[in-house]
């Protein structure tokens, strides 16, 4: 795999940015090209390839395909589950075609493997919440859900059909002291250290009592490249893996951030993203990641707890 070429759709967004960064430290500058929407690259990215990139321009996309040999696309552009409610159409087409996009030039032979990030999203209210299995009921009532659902069935039809290589995750809330929120339902558990560190307090938009499966992004980061880089035979699922680390409140992470600044308050102000977050799993059942490709985890909630506000004190 090192010898192949890499480009990394949606480079500038939160879990993005920092898998650009891990994929260049693995395989080498010159063999990953970041691309975003945004025509100036960021400081993050300064030291590679950047191509500006509209993922919904399915030609421009197969130039920059062409231009570098690329043979592995991973496709992170999308509207998070929040944003999306405001404009649901626009979020379906982005979501939507720009798998699309991707998908078809796989199946023209112009990429050799695609990864494309699910979610917990596709869960809905009447699906078990606690050690969501795998195969379960998905009946998700967010825009956002409706379009990785459907996402998560064109990438196993394309790889049924025409064998395309796309391999798929179900990230859970993802934390990371890199990047601000970025509008999703589980973004509470970033923001939350952000303000610990700067003003000591934070108004939560989800009751205390709210539990949601998370991941710290350095083991997001080592699943999504652990996939890739795993043998086809080992990958016995193509729509999309469940993915879990840990799973707790916003009363416990506070809890957990007060043993570390004994004076930070925390209050709950729940919003319309508590609807959302209510018809989510409570805790994931990642066993079928664990079997077939050796998924293991290594931070929970105390361990990411004390690595965050190292980060950002400095």
């Amino acid at each position: 795999m090192k010898q192949d070429n890499l480009l990394v759709i949606g480079a500038l967004g939160q879990i993005g940015s920092e898998l650009t960064t891990a994929l260049r430290k693995n395989f080498g500058e010159k063999h990953v090209v970041a691309s975003d929407i945004v025509e100036k690259r960021t400081m993050k990215n300064q030291e590679g390839i950047y191509e500006h990139l509209n993922v919904l321009d399915k030609e421009r996309l197969k130039i920059i395909i062409k231009k570098y040999k690329i043979s592995h696309v991973y496709l992170l552009a999308a509207i998070l589950s929040a944003r999306a409610e405001d404009n649901p159409h626009f979020a379906w087409r982005l979501n939507m075609e720009s798998l699309f996009n991707v998908l078809e030039l796989a199946r023209e032979g112009h990429i050799k493997k695609v990864f494309w990030p699910s979610s917990i999203a596709i869960f809905g209210p009447t699906t078990p919440r606690k050690s969501t299995p795998q195969h379960t009921v998905t009946d998700p009532t967010t825009a956002y859900g409706i379009s990785k659902l459907a996402g998560e069935r064109w990438c196993e039809y394309y790889f049924e059909k025409f064998r395309v290589d796309v391999r798929s995750l179900r990230y859970p809330g993802l934390i990371s002291y890199q990047t601000q929120p970025g509008g999703g339902t589980t973004d509470y558990a970033v923001d939350i250290f952000f303000q610990a560190v700067k003003k000591n307090a934070y108004t939560c938009f989800l009751s205390e009592q709210t539990y949601l499966p998370m991941m710290y992004m350095p083991d997001a980061l080592r699943a999504t490249i652990e996939i890739m880089d795993a043998a086809a035979a080992k990958i016995k699922l193509r729509s999309s893996y469940n993915l879990s680390a840990m799973s707790f409140s916003p009363k416990e992470i506070a809890q957990e951030i007060q043993k570390h600044r004994p004076d930070f308050k925390i209050s709950y102000k729940p919003d319309f993203r508590q609807q959302i977050a209510d018809s989510w799993p409570a805790s994931i059942d990642d066993s079928f990641a664990r079997k077939d490709w050796g998924w293991r985890h290594a931070y929970d909630l105390k361990k990411m707890t004390q690595d965050m506000l190292q980060h950002l004190h400095k």
